[in-house]
């Protein structure tokens, strides 16, 4: 027999997803998930536990390879489906049917690793900061891997991902689409260009990088929040005072919450488009300066002043971001023109507790996908009962072991936070596609009912003392350790 021939027989085919490789012994399949140990395909990644009862720092319990005590209380224990090995295809039960008693309630809780082509994340990135228009394109290293989508209160938001960046376009722009969401989602950061706007670094939990600037806070409120918040500590200590912001400037003179305070008027006349009294739109175009805005002299969103409705000589105004960041104060001279001075020390003071009612600036990134398709059939032989017993509420839905948000409707589209999930909890296939674990559990009763693989089901210590089929080794953590 020939070498080669010799080296082709060595190889074993692993089917845990379309790719089928072909692995030599000893070797690691292209998704870095599965080898071939002498002859076997396994699992690489341990099968991770959840105990719930850890807290406060004590040592994680020790597992497989070490004496297990009598009495062992199994009710604190989760298996998840991190390092659990996958359905595919999916005509099979899934890896483990797990069964335990919690408070006297027989549950089973049916662990898969799932393979997601309709999957993504949503991103949300604490700045008070332009990042790009809405529907702008979302790039890394050259390949499109998402969009801007609708900006909340004090929050940039991207869409990145889904099947029609991952099987939609070039084979380039699934791969780096793949790349990006794997990272995002094992908590790496990963660098994004936005279309006409920013450079923008995000890592799950941790401050935005927007061009190169850490950000440290986010937005205290609107222009006209911040005002409802503080006009009452201005009074008296400033004639004027205008929250710079890209959505709404707020004008305190001009403002429901001066009236209420007997502030007078002052003649200011702010440009943009003016909605209710004291709320100002469209001050200036979006960008990286005061507010959110384009700006960086707040001066320039003013007109002339108006002495016929109170401006004079003399007249101070503070100028404040809606983050503190930026700060100025004037005094009007004979022509009404502003002329900056120092902020006194009370005006300061109030300055820095906006700043303090600030939050952290964060990057939260939310995995979401389609838990519909073949892979119910790991869990029952009728799909649609499944659907219908997590769209009701009777079979709970989770990602590592982390609880997920289940949109009402059609199907299983779910999402979680990734913070809550064990580090290295997600991987993937070069289909490509995102691999995902994901978790049902279902009292014992329920499972039946619904048409699931009773045969398969194992008790939880079963479980934990046999190591399951994929897994070579086990693995337990707390519930404050998997966010470490």
């Amino acid at each position: 027999m020939s070498p080669q021939a010799r080296n082709k027989e060595e190889k074993i085919r692993c089917d845990a997803c379309p790719v089928m490789c072909y692995i030599g012994d000893g070797k690691i399949g292209a998704c870095d998930r599965y080898a071939n140990l002498n002859g076997e395909i396994v699992r690489c990644d341990p099968l991770t536990v959840l105990d719930r009862a850890i807290k406060g720092g004590t040592a994680v319990r020790p597992f497989l390879g070490r004496d297990w005590h009598d009495g062992l209380n199994t009710d604190d224990l989760f298996v998840t489906a991190v390092g659990a090995g996958t359905t595919y295809p999916d005509y099979k039960p899934a890896p483990f049917l797990v069964q335990q008693s919690v408070q006297g309630a027989d549950f089973v809780t049916v662990v898969t690793e799932a393979i997601f082509s309709y999957c993504g994340v949503k991103v949300k990135i604490d700045t008070d900061r332009h990042l790009g228009a809405e529907g702008a394109q979302i790039c890394h290293n050259g390949e499109a891997v998402g969009l801007m989508i609708t900006s909340e209160y004090g929050s940039q938001m991207m869409s990145l991902g889904g099947v029609d960046h991952l099987t939609g376009g070039s084979k380039a722009e699934g791969r780096v689409t793949c790349d990006v969401l794997l990272r995002l989602l094992n908590r790496e950061a990963v660098d994004l260009s936005v279309e006409g706007g920013a450079e923008v670094v995000v890592q799950a939990g941790e401050a935005p990088i927007v061009n190169g600037v850490k950000e440290v806070r986010m937005r205290v409120g609107c222009g006209s929040a911040t005002i409802g918040m503080f006009a009452s500590q201005w009074n008296g200590l400033v004639d004027e005072v205008v929250v710079v912001d890209d959505h709404i400037t707020g004008v305190v003179s001009e403002h429901q919450a001066g009236k209420v305070l007997g502030w007078p008027d002052t003649g200011i006349r702010i440009k943009g488009r003016r909605s209710t009294p004291g709320r100002y739109f469209q001050v200036a175009a979006p960008g990286p300066g005061w507010g959110g805005t384009d700006i960086s002299d707040p001066l320039d969103i003013l007109d002339p002043w108006r002495p016929e409705k109170g401006a004079r000589a003399g007249l101070t105004m503070l100028m404040v971001s809606t983050t503190g960041e930026h700060a100025a104060f004037y005094r009007l001279d004979a022509d009404l023109q502003p002329q900056p001075e120092p902020i006194p020390d009370p005006l300061q003071a109030s300055v820095a507790l906006i700043a303090q009612n600030c939050e952290p600036a964060l990057c939260t990134v939310m995995f979401m996908g389609g838990a519909g398709g073949s892979l119910r059939s790991g869990v029952t032989q009728n799909p649609v009962k499944l659907t219908q017993a997590v769209q009701s509420g009777r079979a709970r839905v989770s990602v590592g072991g982390a609880d997920s948000y289940v949109w009402p409707g059609g199907g299983i589209t779910l999402m979680t936070d990734v913070t809550k999930t064990p580090r290295g909890a997600f991987g993937m296939v070069p289909t490509p596609a995102i691999v995902a674990p994901l978790e049902f559990t279902i009292s014992k009763d329920d499972y039946a009912a619904l048409g699931g693989h009773t045969d398969e089901v194992r008790p939880v210590l079963d479980i934990l003392q046999s190591g399951g089929i994929y897994a070579r080794d086990s693995h337990v953590v707390s519930d404050e350790d998997q966010q470490e």
